[in-house]
């Protein structure tokens, strides 16, 4: 029998998962704001994007299945196993990009050569794929502790050394920024239900996750921010340094990237087996770690906006039809090759959120366009089978 993860060992991956500096680096994004502004903008997106997130891991937590998985509820075979594959390239995307950032942080406090820390990143990964999600409790738990300390650590030094208000150029809208604080959590969307499957109490579990998840992203989120505007700059590394930690910064760099990369690549692992199940967890996680630690070798991933916004229009309108259809219509399509009214849905709901990029909304574009899809799922839906019912 498969040994079940604890509420507790759920709250420790996700505070890991929100440990992060590509959350830290996000809410530099968001000092133009300025403080006030900025910490509403934080909130704000924070909530929508963790009770979507407890909505979305609940249905892997109740049915047993993983995330791309529970994709077959609304979508068919056929459907998730398009959004498996879509899942596992934007988490191969997800480990280059995380370990990118952190061997290039990691650098710049210790010049020993960005590709150098990229092998040692990767390295680390490794170590906890071939753990196992099921045997990190121990390992989890000291990480976790570390992380804790160091981060209070940070902030402590941030808030309490920080210098004037800096200048700041850059315009940023509120909602823009509500966008920015919803894209982090809205990327774990396809993840989630991977770990709440295994848990013992699902309920208990997804809301410890979605909970914990949403404090800790928060929390890096305002340091990122705070950071910007006090210390003047963006750089994960110079915050480092001119917060005056050097190797406590560079263990918060190292481990916070290992722990969440991690979870990345795990996934990626999850999802390639939902494809075909000759394809197996830890192997596909395995290359999918060397891929990405190349790629953080050898290409250049500054950016990442553009690549939130990209996972937001193919995963939020996914996420809207499954809440509609497993909380509200009760449907499931999971014995059929492909629902084409839940696909040609999601068709629209991805047009609409790259039309709201463009449209200034106080709430960003995520909850808009999922309000909108949802709505559209049980309308269409219902007047489907009503009229189905008539014939």
């Amino acid at each position: 029998m498969k040994k079940k993860t604890s509420i507790f060992n759920n709250s420790l991956i996700w505070f890991g998962a929100g440990v992060s500096i590509a959350e830290i680096l996000t809410g530099t994004y968001l000092a133009p704001l300025g403080f006030g502004k900025g910490i509403l903008a934080i909130l704000v997106g924070h909530v929508i994007g963790c009770i979507l997130l407890f909505l979305a891991g609940l249905m892997g937590g109740r049915t047993g299945k993983s995330s791309m998985e529970t994709a077959g509820i609304s979508f068919g075979r056929l459907g998730a196993a398009f959004f498996a594959i879509v899942n596992v390239l934007q988490l191969v995307g997800w480990t280059g990009i995380m370990i990118y950032d952190g061997a290039l942080a990691a650098e710049n406090i210790w010049n020993i050569g960005s590709w150098i820390w990229s092998v040692v990143i990767g390295v680390l990964i490794l170590v906890w794929i071939l753990i196992g999600i099921e045997n990190l409790g121990k390992v989890n738990v000291v990480a976790m502790a570390l992380l804790f300390g160091l981060t209070v650590v940070l902030s402590i030094v941030i808030f309490k050394d920080g210098g004037a208000a800096a200048e700041v150029s850059d315009e940023l809208s509120f909602g823009a920024g509500v966008e920015l604080s919803v894209a982090m959590p809205l990327s774990w969307f396809p993840l989630i239900s991977d770990y709440t499957r295994e848990a013992e109490k699902p309920f208990g579990a997804t809301f410890a996750s979605a909970a914990t998840y949403g404090v800790v992203s928060t929390w890096m989120f305002i340091i990122g921010m705070s950071a910007a505007i006090m210390l003047g700059t963006g750089d994960i590394a110079e915050i480092m340094v001119k917060a005056g930690l050097g190797v406590v910064g560079l263990l918060i760099i190292v481990f916070s990237t290992v722990t969440t990369t991690f979870l990345d690549a795990f996934s990626a692992g999850v999802s390639a087996e939902s494809i075909h199940r000759k394809l197996k967890t830890k192997p596909v996680a395995i290359l999918v770690t060397v891929i990405g630690t190349l790629g953080a070798v050898f290409l250049a991933m500054d950016d990442i906006t553009d690549f939130l916004y990209l996972i937001g229009s193919v995963f939020a309108p996914m996420i809207a039809v499954m809440i509609a259809d497993y909380y509200i219509l009760k449907n499931d399509s999971t014995g059929r090759k492909l629902d084409w009214v839940s696909a040609l849905i999601w068709l629209a709901g991805f047009g609409l959120y790259r039309w709201l990029l463009h449209v200034d909304t106080p709430v960003g574009s995520t909850l808009p366009d999922m309000l909108i899809t949802m709505v559209l799922t049980v309308v269409v839906k219902t007047v489907l089978r009503k009229a189905k019912s008539k014939m």
